[in-house]
């Protein structure tokens, strides 16, 4: 989940997977200059994933026709693929215009959903469906730590910024106070900032103007990555944030002191002139989403680190590992300029510290936030938890780049509830799964085991710690599937069955379709439901075998070449594109996040769908973003009265600047930019999101 596409020319693929085939890709400068919405996806979904086998499609050719393969499902495979509970999977025609505003219209009775449908739209401000209320809660800029500085949108400092909220807020976590709780009213957010957009941060400053930029633009930069920390408390049914609350904190890819842990801890290609060690980072970078452990500690993922890194693929020794991670001479950031560590010929080993999940007790002011190296190195997108009912904890993620794979980590201990340190290190050790879907509808997770198959010095692995500093590699060779851009992954705390989202691929090929990634050329994306076997609510995460189904394949039903289905009839303004990220409210309801909607003439936003019986997958529009944003971060306090969203990137379209955004939500002031900026919705009558 990053910049992606939609209308913004600030290319997907520089976030998500610009440095993956240098041989095609275009300099950064150029795509951000003049590329169209178009050209965004098409470049966005370039793959540095050079495997082609295993791959799905061999599995579907050794079972039947290639004309069966590529042309779609049938009979009972299709319908235990693309009907998951029962419910087929079914067009219905849209509106002629699907941006034009409409009526807002009841529920179909098929929907649990109560809410009235919010009508497609693109313009300046946010909207929220009708009976809601849709508060901004805190904004770039705002006040974090009790001495922090007015926000001086002229005047930025790397001081003051790594006192105030960070750019582009992505993921967002509620944690009740006191710690335990399931206090709804007051808690803490952790809040990702995932990268900047010098263009509308800098007067003056063009997105091709990296050689324009000073030490002190560099260093906001740096200081408006990484995370906030911020105490809130709902009082006369308004949020605020407790500007001087000691819990505050920020943590920056400038100054913030991380260490490394588990079995690449202290392994050589993690060693630095500044740390010897390989124990110890300044920073982490490019944080998208994350999840929550049961011991109330927030994971953090680092997802597009590459963009970061000045190198070339074809020198030293990691040349072919930074080649698969997409590290090029011409990076998004041109931060090597000033500091050495970007600069992969003075610092040969920096970018392999980079690309993990980290975890901190957002409770401890002082707590020293820890990259856990067992769960792998790959473009981090989500690390999801649930509770297996053997006590182990299960974490599942995506690698957001096209043709990359879906994860799962399972502890090799037992969470303890009752003795919340006794967790402090359970991450340190369990084991990598990756994911490979076969035709027939079942999932098999393949271990990441070093000396286990192809996994051995023969190939290059001749530890734990290479496997994980390696996983795209890893999991290359023992036959997983590479899907459509794998964002979030997550389990359904209903049901039990895990759901993920797949946010488009437009360079998948006909040749190149499976069972999985049924679309040639996946402009609108889908989502995938995994079933572990069990009991509806009761599965076991930790089984190797699975089976999976489509919930539903995003697209304009009205349009019979986006081949989109949903589990019924869809209202006008239904349907969806580009799902991102992901949440669950206590009915076990999905609530979808889009990123990549605007390039089809709608916002992005947010929808929701029952995910049993007769509403199953019958998406509704609740919330749509202002001009120039993508959605992120939804997230639910515990009793589901107010439902946060991050709105990143407002503003940001083709030639947008910072004296001519698109616009100047949310403050509309003339010479304040846009600022990215969390959202608290909540129900006017102050009952449940969603009824």
């Amino acid at each position: 989940m990053t910049n992606r596409e939609g209308a913004s020319a600030r290319a997907a693929d520089a976030r998500e997977s610009i440095g993956v085939n240098t041989s095609e890709r275009e300099p950064f400068c150029a795509l951000l200059a003049a590329r169209s919405a178009v050209e965004a996806d098409a470049s966005e979904n370039r793959g540095v994933n050079p495997s082609r086998a295993p791959s799905i499609g061999d599995l579907i050719a050794l079972r039947c026709e290639r004309r069966t393969a590529l042309k779609g499902m049938s009979g009972a495979l299709a319908a235990a693929m693309l009907g998951g509970a029962g419910a087929a999977l079914s067009p219905r025609p849209a509106a002629a215009n699907p941006a034009a505003a409409a009526p807002a219209a009841p529920a179909p009775a098929a929907s649990s959903l109560t809410f009235p449908e919010l009508a497609h739209g693109y313009d300046e401000n946010h909207h929220v469906a009708d009976g809601y209320d849709a508060q901004v809660l805190i904004r770039w800029g705002d006040k974090v730590l009790a001495d922090a500085p007015p926000f001086e949108p002229r005047n930025l400092t790397a001081a003051a910024q790594a006192k105030q909220f960070g750019y582009n807020n992505d993921f967002v976590g509620y944690f009740p106070l006191p710690r335990g709780s399931k206090n709804s009213d007051h808690g803490l957010l952790t809040v990702n900032h995932e990268y900047t957009d010098r263009q509308l941060m800098f007067p003056g400053i063009g997105p091709e103007d990296l050689d324009r930029q000073t030490l002190e633009m560099i260093d906001v930069e740096l200081a408006a990555h990484g995370v906030s920390v911020v105490e809130i408390k709902r009082e006369g049914g308004r949020w605020q944030v407790v500007e001087s609350s000691p819990y505050n904190r920020r943590l920056t890819a400038l100054a913030s002191e991380f260490v490394v842990t588990g079995p690449a801890a202290g392994h050589g290609r993690l060693k630095t002139k500044a740390d010897p060690t390989g124990t110890k980072v300044i920073g982490t970078l490019n944080n998208c989403a994350g999840g929550e452990t049961p011991w109330g500690t927030v994971l953090v993922a680092e997802e597009n680190f590459h963009q970061y890194f000045r190198g070339s693929a074809d020198a030293g020794p990691e040349a072919a590992n930074y080649k698969r991670m997409g590290i090029t001479e011409r990076p998004a950031y041109d931060w090597a300029r000033f500091h050495d560590r970007f600069d992969v010929a003075k610092e040969p080993n920096e970018p392999n510290r980079f690309g993990w999940m980290v975890e901190f007790d957002p409770y401890d002011p002082k707590s020293v936030p820890k990259k856990r190296t067992a769960l792998g190195r790959f473009k981090h997108e989500a690390a999801t938890t649930i509770l297996n009912g053997d006590g182990r904890l299960v974490i599942y993620s995506g690698d957001d780049e096209a043709f990359e794979y879906v994860y799962r980590f399972i502890t090799a201990g037992k969470v303890d509830l009752a003795n919340p340190a006794a967790n402090a290190d359970l991450l340190d050790a369990g084991t990598l799964y990756v994911g490979r879907f076969d035709a027939d509808g079942g999932l098999t997770w393949l271990p990441l085991v070093f000396g286990e198959g192809p996994l051995t010095p023969a190939n290059g692995f001749n530890s734990q710690a290479d496997v994980l500093i390696e996983t795209r590699r890893a999991a290359d060779l023992v036959g997983a599937t590479p899907m459509d851009r794998p964002e979030d992954v997550e389990p359904n705390p209903v049901t039990g069955t895990v759901f993920m989202n797949l946010t488009n691929n437009t360079k998948r090929k006909d040749d190149r379709q499976d069972a999985a990634n049924p679309r040639a050329r996946n402009a609108h994306g889908h989502i995938i439901e995994m079933v572990p076997p069990g009991e509806r609510g009761r599965r076991d995460h930790a089984a190797t075998n699975y089976t999976w189904n489509i919930f539903l394949l995003a697209g304009n039903p009205a349009n019979d070449k986006d081949g989109a289905r949903y589990g019924g009839e869809v209202g006008e303004n239904g349907w969806l594109s580009c799902p991102d990220n992901m949440a669950f409210d206590k009915q076990g309801r999905i609530w979808i996040s889009t990123d990549g909607a605007p390039k089809f003439g709608i916002a992005d936003g947010v929808w929701a769908a029952d995910v049993e019986g007769p509403g199953r997958a019958v998406t509704r529009h609740f919330y749509r973003t202002p001009r120039g944003a993508e959605m992120c971060g939804p997230c639910f306090t515990p009793d589901n009265t107010t439902f946060f969203v991050a709105v990143q990137h407002p503003g940001d379209e083709a030639k947008a600047t910072y004296e001519a955004p698109a616009t100047r939500w949310p403050d509309f002031k003339d010479g304040v930019p846009p600022r990215p900026a969390v959202v608290a919705i909540t129900r006017k009558d102050g009952g449940p999101i969603g009824g």
